[in-house]
C-alpha cells in the first residue's frame, strides 16, 4: 500500500472509522443530513455541492477548487470540515491546504503526538493501514525529524495536536495551491495576510474570473494619515490582490477550532455580498455548525479583533486572582463597557453588535490563545519580549489588536468634550483596560499586576458612566472604517 493520495487527501481504502460510529464519522453524518445515528444521507450535501457549483457557473466534468492558506488551527479545522463534508464527491469538488514548508516537529512535541495517535484507537488504525505509523514511532525514539506540512497530510495540526483531523491534501508551493482555486480560505493571521496576498496576486494576473475568498482571520491594523483608520484583513486582501470586495467575505462567531471539530454546537455568522454570503452560509452549515449570514462585512471583522485585546487581560487577571470569580467579574464589567464605548465609534447602530460581540468575547475569556496567553504572562511563563507567535498556539492576534486601537482612539482628531473636566479628551482615556494592556504588552513599562491597579483605582469611572457617555454623544466616526461621513 502506498501513501499517493487521491484528488480529495485520502488514500486508496482510506476511511476514518470511529470506534463509536460503525464505520461513518460524525462529520460525514452532519452536513450530509441523517436520517438517525449511523444513517449518513448524502444527497443533503450533493445537492448544496451541486447549488454552489451552478453559482460559480461550473459544468460536467469541471472540479470546484477550494485552497485553504494558512494552517493555523481554525484554518485547519475548517478545511477538515469541507472534507469530511464533501471530500466523497471527488469528481466534482477537491479540497487543499497551504502551508510553509520546512517548520520541524520538536522532540517534545513529536512524543506527546505519539501518545495522542496510541490513545485513539481509529486514528492508530488509519495510520498502520496507511503505512505511515513507523514515522511517528521513530520520532519519538528521536531517529528522525518530523515537519508541520508532513504531519498536516495525516490529520495533526501543529498548533492543535490533540485534535486530530481527518487526512488533508497539503501543498507547500503557494502558486500550486491558489492558481486556479474557484473558493480560497485565508486562515492566515492579519499580520501575515498582506505579504502572502501580495504574493498570490502575482499568480492571479492572468484570470479571467476572480476567485471567492473567505477570510477567516480576527485582528485589524490601523493606520493614521492622511486620516485614522481601522484596515481589516479583507481590506487588506482587496487591495492586495484587485479581487472585487463583493467576493471577499469574514466568517467568525463565538466558537473554537477543536471544539467545532469535536462536533460541539456552535455557530458563526458569514458576512459580505448579498451574492454569496447566502448561498455559502448554507454551504457551510452542518447540524452542529450553524452559519448564519449578515451585510455588514467590516463592523464584524473589527468586533472580532476587538474581543481578542480584552481576553488576554481576563487571562492575566484570573491568574493574578487565582481564578476569583469576583475578580473576573469586575473585569469583564469593565472590559465590556470598554467595548460597547468603542463600538458607538465605529458603528452607527452599536446596539446591533451586542448579541454577537458579547458572545464571541465571552466564549475567549473562557478557552481562547488570547486568555490562554493572557494567564501565561500573569505567571510569568512567558513574557512580552517572547513575540507574539507562541509555539503550539500560533499567532496571539490580540497583542497587535492592543496596539492598533490605542494608536487609533489616541488620535487627536477623535477628541470629544469630556462631561466631568468639560475638556477635549481622546477617547482612549475613557478605555483604562485599553491603557494598562498597551502599557503591558507594547510599550512594556508596566508588569503584568497593573491591571489589577486599574481595576482598583478608585478615580475609575462606574462601567455604567461609560456607556451613558457613548449614547449621550454623537461618537459614530464612519471615517474610522474607512468610510464617508
Amino acid at each position: 500500500m502506498t501513501d499517493e493520495f487521491h484528488s480529495n487527501g485520502f488514500t486508496n481504502g482510506d476511511k476514518l472509522n470511529f470506534p463509536h460510529t460503525n464505520g461513518a464519522t460524525e462529520h460525514q453524518q452532519g452536513i450530509n443530513g441523517s436520517d438517525g445515528p449511523g444513517k449518513p444521507n448524502n444527497n443533503v450535501a450533493e445537492e448544496r455541492l451541486d447549488e454552489l457549483r451552478q453559482l460559480l457557473g461550473k459544468s460536467s466534468g469541471d472540479v470546484l477548487r477550494i485552497a485553504g492558506v494558512g494552517a493555523g488551527a481554525w484554518g485547519s479545522v475548517f478545511v477538515a470540515l469541507l472534507q469530511d463534508a464533501y471530500g466523497s464527491f471527488r469528481d466534482k469538488m477537491q479540497v487543499r491546504i497551504w502551508r510553509r514548508p520546512g517548520r520541524s516537529v520538536d522532540r517534545a512535541t513529536a512524543e506527546h503526538l505519539f501518545e495522542v495517535i496510541n490513545s485513539r484507537e481509529d486514528v492508530l488504525r488509519r495510520l498502520i493501514r496507511r503505512c505511515a505509523y513507523l514515522k511517528y514511532v521513530e520520532a519519538r525514539l528521536g531517529d528522525r525529524v518530523l515537519y508541520a506540512d508532513e504531519i498536516l497530510k495525516d490529520g495533526f495540526c501543529l498548533n492543535m495536536i490533540d485534535t486530530p483531523l481527518c487526512p488533508l491534501k497539503v501543498v507547500t508551493n503557494l502558486q500550486e495551491a491558489v492558481w486556479d482555486a474557484d473558493i480560497v480560505i485565508n486562515g492566515l493571521p492579519s499580520t501575515e495576510t498582506k505579504e502572502v496576498f501580495e504574493e498570490i496576486s502575482r499568480y492571479w494576473k492572468e484570470r479571467r474570473t476572480m476567485p471567492i475568498i473567505i477570510s477567516l482571520a480576527k485582528g485589524v491594523e490601523a493606520a493614521l494619515t492622511p486620516f485614522p483608520r481601522i484596515i481589516t484583513p479583507t481590506q487588506i486582501i482587496c487591495r492586495a490582490t484587485g479581487v472585487p470586495i463583493e467576493n471577499v467575505l469574514y466568517l467568525g462567531g463565538p466558537n473554537i477550532a477543536s471544539e467545532i471539530y469535536n462536533m460541539e454546537y456552535a455557530n458563526a455568522r458569514i458576512c459580505g455580498s448579498d451574492k454569496w454570503r447566502k448561498p455559502l452560509a448554507k454551504f457551510l452549515r452542518q447540524p452542529h455548525f450553524i452559519v448564519w449570514d449578515n451585510n455588514d462585512l467590516v463592523t464584524h471583522e473589527v468586533m472580532g479583533g476587538l474581543k481578542n485585546v480584552y481576553a488576554i487581560g481576563a487571562g492575566m487577571v484570573a491568574a493574578l486572582t487565582n481564578e476569583s470569580a469576583t475578580s473576573k467579574s469586575v473585569y469583564f464589567a469593565h472590559c465590556t463597557s470598554e467595548m460597547i464605548f468603542i463600538t458607538h465609534l465605529i458603528a452607527e447602530e452599536p446596539e446591533k453588535l451586542a448579541g454577537p460581540l458579547l458572545a464571541d468575547t465571552y466564549v475567549t475569556l473562557l478557552k481562547g490563545r488570547n486568555a490562554w496567553y493572557g494567564q501565561m504572562l500573569a505567571k510569568g511563563e512567558l513574557r512580552p519580549d517572547m513575540g507574539d507567535s507562541i509555539k503550539g498556539k500560533g499567532m496571539i492576534q490580540g497583542v497587535s489588536a492592543v496596539g492598533a486601537f490605542y494608536e487609533l482612539l489616541s488620535h487627536s482628531s477623535l477628541s470629544f468634550m469630556h462631561p466631568d473636566g468639560n475638556k477635549p479628551v481622546a477617547p482612549v482615556e475613557l478605555c483604562p483596560i485599553l491603557k494598562t494592556l498597551y502599557s503591558i504588552l507594547i510599550t512594556r513599562d508596566s508588569s503584568t499586576h497593573a491591571i489589577l491597579q486599574a481595576l482598583r483605582d478608585e478615580t475609575m469611572h462606574d462601567p455604567r458612566e461609560r456607556i451613558e457617555i457613548a449614547q449621550s454623544h454623537a461618537f459614530y466616526r464612519p471615517s474610522l472604517l474607512g468610510q464617508s461621513q
